[in-house]
């Protein structure tokens, strides 16, 4: 081959690596989402997540739970969500937790089953509640709308109520600046609930498919205000299996009741265990022990 041959044949490829990687970006390129078919199934409008998901919150308003005479807030531990990811033109994996009363889980799981959406995971997140709460964890793959369709036909079996207009969240009496000092993650006030999310470090896959942050993986800490500086606190911990009890170890020497440990999820990798907690103490004591616990954990930097 001639030197001005191989000259040639070098100029031709740089010149077609434009085309090709514009080709190769269009192919790869996801198909931006249109939920409104799906917001009109769901009865009500999605929330577009940082993360690419389309996501419902449900609180459980109409519920009365107390846990140890202390009124539990929907966000608390009482809101039900189901988050949408978009997979392709029209479809979507759907995930979610709803809350339920007892006798609502047999016509919600005959009513998803019906429209092809999984049960993964029922159980319970507290202890000693009155009257007693069950969390039904969910998920689904296929046509968006289709899927939003049947869960929400599953939800019309409860009284989950319709969603409301949007009202400022009433004051917190935390010292909620400390509590972001210490656990090294900013939260945010939701209905009078200081929720603080930490996500893991690495990527979590379900079926094979990366799972955003939003749907669910990401260690979830709640502070609820019970007066005088002092907060009921609830969440869960995202776990690996080596983790699960140096965490239990470190949120019991805080003081912190460990209510639950199971999974959510059937085919996730890493495979993951799901910790729930309760205490109602000091709010800065308690996101010590809140910390103590994370520092057990592969959590993401800020």
């Amino acid at each position: 081959m001639s030197a001005k041959f191989r000259f040639f044949l070098v100029v031709l490829l740089l010149s077609s690596l434009p085309i090709w990687a514009q080709t190769h970006k269009s192919a790869k390129a996801p198909a931006s989402a249109d939920w409104k078919d799906v917001d009109a199934a769901m009865g009500r409008a999605g929330q577009d997540q940082p993360d690419g998901t389309h996501k419902y919150a449900l609180p459980r308003k109409d519920m009365n739970v107390t846990v140890n005479g202390v009124q539990i807030k929907a966000g608390l531990a009482l809101g039900s969500w189901v988050a949408f990811k978009a997979t392709s033109q029209g479809n979507a994996m759907a995930m979610g937790d709803l809350v339920l009363a007892e006798d609502e889980v047999g016509p919600v799981m005959a009513e998803l089953q019906s429209g092809g959406i999984e049960i993964t995971a029922l159980h319970n997140h507290l202890i000693g509640e009155s009257p007693r709460v069950m969390y039904m964890h969910i998920h689904g793959m296929g046509n968006a709308a289709n899927l939003a369709k049947a869960i929400h036909s599953a939800i019309a079996k409860t009284k989950t109520p319709d969603a409301g207009a949007a009202s400022a969240p009433p004051d917190l009496d935390i010292d909620t600046k400390q509590i972001d000092q210490i656990l090294g993650h900013a939260g945010k006030n939701n209905g009078g609930i200081y929720q603080v999310g930490v996500p893991r470090a690495e990527h979590i896959t379900e079926g094979g498919m990366a799972i955003p942050n939003s749907m669910g993986v990401a260690t979830a800490l709640n502070f609820q205000p019970t007066g005088g500086g002092k907060a009921a606190i609830t969440g869960d911990f995202v776990l690996v299996a080596k983790e699960v009890n140096p965490a239990i170890k470190a949120l019991r020497e805080n003081g912190i009741a460990v209510t639950a440990l199971h999974s959510h999820m059937l085919q996730e990798q890493p495979r993951l265990f799901f910790m729930h907690f309760w205490a109602n103490d000091d709010a800065v004591k308690l996101a010590k022990g809140l910390r103590a616990a994370l520092d057990q954990i592969n959590s993401a930097k800020k």
